[in-house]
């Protein structure tokens, strides 16, 4: 009876260490570090998303007849903030680019309303419309510094469902899907034409 005690504790001790060296846990956190690295693009997205009908208000007190570039405006902040992605679609690149071309739509539309601002220089002095900006593009810092950093934890995880043992256990076990990385659009990848 003892030897039946003593050969179980010794079980359960081998498979404590093995488990421990395994990955499974470590692979689960890096999962979660990726979902929340996602979360905070997600939050500044929304930052963004609830600064543009200010900012689009301010710039119509302005800029009336420029009704086609604000309801653009509106328009491409209503796709943006209707495409949605979940944890589980972080590993389907079909939806995180659906997803890319909502915001990328949103960033062009804000780029021709700053057009627009250049034609009103009493706007770009109004203090209201200053203080928007300055929002604006601190959010914009913040979403780059967000993509940056969920790229950093999605190449960790990738990394770490696929090198040795983690990889055994992901396989028979966890089955995690490899991440998809944030990417920039084709259009960006151009260098933008100045004319003077």
């Amino acid at each position: 009876m003892r030897k039946y005690y003593f050969a179980a504790f010794l079980l359960l001790i081998t498979g404590v260490f093995a488990f421990s060296g395994c990955g499974y846990n470590t692979m689960q956190q890096q999962e979660e570090a990726v979902f929340a690295a996602w979360g905070d693009i997600e939050s500044n997205l929304q930052r963004r998303a609830d600064l543009i009908p200010n900012l689009v208000n301010t710039v119509k007190g302005y800029a009336a007849h420029e009704k086609e570039t604000l309801t653009g405006v509106i328009k491409a902040r209503a796709e943006a903030t209707s495409v949605k992605i979940t944890p589980k679609d972080l590993s389907n690149p079909q939806a995180l680019a659906q997803f890319q071309r909502a915001q990328d739509g949103l960033s062009s539309a804000l780029s021709r309303l700053m057009v627009v601002v250049e034609q009103y220089p009493n706007l770009k002095a109004d203090q209201h419309f200053r203080d928007l900006m300055n929002q604006l593009e601190g959010t914009e810092n913040r979403i780059n510094v967000a993509r940056v950093r969920y790229n950093e934890a999605v190449q960790t995880f990738n990394y770490s469902i696929r090198s040795f043992p983690n990889s055994v256990t992901n396989s028979f076990i966890l089955k995690l899907e490899k991440k998809e990385y944030f990417k920039a659009e084709e259009a960006s990848k151009k260098a933008p034409e100045v004319k003077f």
